[in-house]
């Protein structure tokens, strides 16, 4: 089951408006690297990816309507080569010098249990062609991905980040150019499987996948207990000041000052939504 059918919680979202009919299309497909189910926003013919956002105690005005858990969803694009490398590897059954088979695009892109990817048809038969060998036979094309093209592709990808990182922040402008290189390959790997394409990318150029794998599982390591600790902080701050409420609990009932005072936006919108 997606994430959206059932769901009957209002949620905010931010994304490009669509034009013309409807409002875009919401695709589960295959995320690139981990290949498990993941939401995409089809809105114009650009996809976008969506990302959550879960923010603890607070909340949005959606018109006049208030979301109370905070939860926000925002759609940002995101080039759709990453999402059909995987499947063009796997289509052309490569084994090992054997650069695999030509195949029709309506058999590379069918994938049981995913059919939001017809949605893209022509999606893949426009942006495929940088990173494919293409045959024409009659009116119809066989695509085939190359591994030269792919290389050339990830490489300019790499260059583009690592351009694009001393603008960031000041930290990535004072690195040298093998750990910015490192970096740009890193954010990049977010979207690849290690094998073939992320390794193959190391090598290509010329960096140590191995050490660049181990600093990237410690830094996750690193965030997850850093944001465990902090959801613990919060969830230990609510506990307390909830039994500071459950203690002057009939001590303050004549005190209506303590309550319009509260700091606690959900309790005020409650208590707005219980005078109407």
């Amino acid at each position: 089951m997606t994430w959206w059918e059932g769901f009957e919680e209002t949620r905010l979202l931010i994304a490009p408006s669509a034009t013309g009919n409807g409002l875009g299309h919401l695709l589960s497909l295959q995320h690139p690297k981990s290949g498990k189910p993941t939401c995409y926003l089809l809105v114009n013919g650009v996809l976008h990816e969506l990302h959550w956002f879960k923010q603890s105690y607070t909340s949005w005005f959606l018109g006049d309507y208030v979301c109370e858990d905070g939860c926000l969803y925002s759609a940002t694009p995101i080039d759709p080569v990453f999402i059909f490398l995987p499947i063009f590897e796997e289509a052309r059954m490569k084994k090992e010098d054997d650069p695999g088979k030509f195949r029709q695009l309506d058999e590379i892109i069918f994938i049981n249990g995913y059919p939001g990817y017809c949605h893209l048809m022509s999606i893949a038969e426009n942006c495929m062609q940088v990173v494919c060998e293409i045959k024409e036979i009659g009116s119809s094309k066989f695509f085939r991905l190359d591994d030269s093209k792919v290389l050339a592709w990830l490489s300019c990808k790499v260059c583009q980040i690592k351009q694009a990182l001393p603008s960031l922040d000041k930290n990535y402008a004072a690195q040298d150019e093998k750990n910015s290189l490192a970096d740009a390959v890193a954010i990049l790997g977010e979207y690849l499987k290690d094998d073939p394409w992320l390794k193959l990318l190391y090598k290509h150029l010329k960096l140590n996948f191995v050490e660049a794998t181990r600093k990237a599982r410690d830094t996750e390591m690193f965030e997850t207990a850093d944001e465990n600790n902090l959801t613990s902080s919060n969830l230990t701050k609510e506990k307390g000041r909830s039994d500071i409420k459950t203690k002057r609990t009939g001590k303050q009932t004549k005190n209506a000052k303590v309550e319009t005072e509260s700091q606690n936006i959900k309790e005020m919108f409650s208590r707005a939504s219980r005078r109407k």
